[in-house]
């Protein structure tokens, strides 16, 4: 019996596709879809700067954004580790989505030597719902089940 995962994800959530191949046991449904919310902080886009009132003619007073960027960037990464956890005891891992988490979420898991080798595809696909992802999914794994 093995398992298979199909993720669908963007920035904001993933769609976690299990398959199971074989007769899976009584507690396991061959098919599941789990959904998972990021909850990354949306970048907020500052204005050029302000001027204090003492000097309007002065130098302009500039946001520091890099303490937002390195606080977002802890939070995917957290997020890449959540969908990584929920994978662990997958034999075949197919990944698609829109936009760069894809690609990320790859060099995540190619940290961890336990999936070298899981990871059969990685595509570009636009937004979906959740029965065209699992359909997808589906399709993708047909000819290993």
């Amino acid at each position: 019996m093995k398992k298979y995962a199909g993720i669908w994800l963007d920035h904001r959530k993933a769609l976690l596709v299990y398959l199971i191949s074989g007769r899976p046991t009584f507690d396991e449904e061959p098919e599941s879809v789990e959904r998972l919310e990021s909850n990354v902080e949306r970048k907020v886009r500052l204005s050029r700067g302000s001027r204090s009132r003492k000097t309007p003619y002065g130098p302009q007073e500039i946001a520091v954004d890099g303490k937002l960027e390195d606080r977002i960037k802890r939070q995917l990464k957290q997020y890449y580790r959540s969908i990584i956890e929920k994978i662990e005891d997958t034999d075949r891992i197919y990944i698609f989505g829109p936009g760069e988490a894809k690609v990320e979420l790859r060099k995540e898991i190619e940290k961890s030597k336990d999936f070298a080798g899981k990871i059969k595809q990685i595509e570009s696909a636009d937004k979906m719902t959740q029965k065209q992802v699992a359909a997808k999914v589906r399709a993708f794994f047909k000819p290993y089940i």
